[in-house]
């Protein structure tokens, strides 16, 4: 089963870079570990490719994608801070967002219903999911992610 999960994400990511070179405008970042403040919309395949890794359970996948605040939860304030919130997707999926605060801005004005695009990895969960990893790297050994919301970066 270890051998499987590997395989799969290399599929997904592959699967995923091949209807993105189809399109004359990708949504992949055109220098991922940049931190220029200017990103492109998701594509309607990222639900699609969230909801497969819901349903088979993978993790460890970098993916861009946008969705509805649905709840503002606490803060985490134990180990690194993290900022936390409920998205929902257009297919009906939740995930977890975990922004780490520490390293990044905390998004002030967020409240439900409001639209966050996302850049992040996500893990597993039997929640939907969660989308963490959506700041900068410091140590510059991960790609750096952001979230954007009302025309702002966060990263």
């Amino acid at each position: 089963m270890n051998k499987i999960v590997p395989i799969l994400i290399i599929a997904a990511a592959l699967a995923w870079q091949l209807t993105q070179s189809n399109q004359p405008n990708s949504s992949a970042p055109q220098n991922p570990t940049s931190n220029s403040q200017t990103h492109s919309a998701p594509t309607a395949d990222f639900e699609r490719i969230l909801q497969q890794a819901f349903q088979n359970r993978q993790s460890n996948l970098q993916i861009q994608g946008s969705g509805t605040v649905s709840k503002i939860l606490p803060d985490d304030n134990e180990g690194s801070r993290h900022q936390r919130f409920i998205l929902k997707l257009r297919n009906g999926q939740t995930i977890l967002v975990a922004h780490n605060i520490d390293l990044a801005p905390k998004i002030k004005e967020l409240k439900a219903g409001d639209v966050v695009d996302f850049y992040g990895k996500y893990e597993w969960n039997k929640q939907g999911g969660v989308i963490h990893w959506t700041h900068h790297d410091p140590a510059k050994r991960h790609v750096d992610g952001w979230l954007k919301h009302n025309g702002q970066t966060y990263q």
